[in-house]
């Protein structure tokens, strides 16, 4: 991987490279426009990029979800989307993306992270399947693919519940 690859918060200026990384990334525009709608409301708890000067080579962004639980309604962290331009993939950059928005998370003090996602590829970073803990997704799918991590020791402990991400996901689910 380039060592010229810069992980940071995003700053207004990257916006459009941003959405051209997740239009790149993905088959449809559906992720940059989730993207561009968890920021216009404000949804946004973590967002980093990848860049190398101005260039943007990744990006990755968290945003709240909700847990409800039989004890009633807890917060933890969404995961998605990520994404690395085609031309930048298989260069660790999304992993760098991933153990650093983490680490991030981690010191702003939240206690988990889900994720729907390849099975595969999240569990070395600490992601178990969300069943595990009694979690699930408000939408049916692979038990395998929906993920969780306590980024605090017992934070997921008695956290049975249903897990729902914001209303903006809606249109890309």
């Amino acid at each position: 991987m380039s060592q010229d690859i810069v992980i940071r918060p995003e700053t207004p200026a990257d916006h459009a490279g941003i959405r051209r990384v997740h239009q790149r990334a993905f088959p449809t525009p559906a992720e940059a426009a989730l993207v561009d709608a968890l920021r216009a409301s404000g949804a946004v708890t973590l967002s980093l990029v990848a860049a190398q000067g101005d260039d943007i080579a990744g990006h990755i962004l968290f945003s709240p979800v909700t847990i409800t639980t039989a004890g009633g309604q807890r917060v933890a962290v969404g995961l998605a989307p990520v994404a690395v331009d085609p031309a930048w993939q298989r260069q660790g950059i999304g992993a760098r993306l991933v153990q650093e928005g983490l680490a991030a998370l981690a010191r702003a003090g939240h206690a988990a992270v889900v994720l729907l996602g390849h099975p595969d590829y999240y569990p070395r970073f600490g992601f178990e399947r969300a069943s595990r803990f009694g979690l699930r997704w408000e939408h049916p799918c692979e038990d395998a693919a929906f993920m969780a991590l306590a980024l605090v020791p017992h934070a997921l402990d008695d956290c049975a519940g249903v897990v729902r991400y914001r209303p903006e996901f809606d249109a890309v689910s």
